[in-house]
């Protein structure tokens, strides 16, 4: 079965960092672009960053430009977002996602490519 499991959130204060994996299983990994979706709480799901099957292509919201980084290693089957000079507001539930179809990637941050979510990891970012 197909399953994608995140990990390394945490409780940090502003100005911190996280780095959050995303481990892959289930399905030909390196044919699938990814990505990373964050909830707040009373707010809808938005995106923070996508990267396409090799990892040569990506791109973030505006509000993370800058201070957070999307990698991926096919050879671990392996997803990761590097978080830098956290702030309050990056608070959040993040959510690893694959898209529904292989072999491509568009330059988009919509969630409706996305067909497979984790479970989530809770990221907190005090002042």
């Amino acid at each position: 079965a197909q399953q994608l499991v995140e990990s390394g959130g945490g409780s940090v204060q502003a100005g911190g960092s996280l780095r959050l994996s995303c481990a892959a299983s289930g399905y030909p990994y390196s044919r699938f672009s990814m990505g990373w979706f964050r909830q707040a709480p009373g707010k809808e799901r938005e995106g923070v960053a996508t990267i396409s099957t090799s990892g040569s292509r990506t791109t973030y919201a505006d509000s993370v430009k800058g201070r957070f980084t999307i990698s991926r290693d096919n050879a671990k089957n392996a997803l990761y977002l590097q978080m830098n000079s956290l702030k309050p507001e990056d608070t959040a539930i993040y959510y690893c996602g694959r898209y529904r179809s292989s072999d491509y990637w568009f330059n988009d941050l919509t969630d409706v490519r996305f067909g497979y979510w984790g479970q989530g990891t809770q990221v907190t970012v005090s002042s």
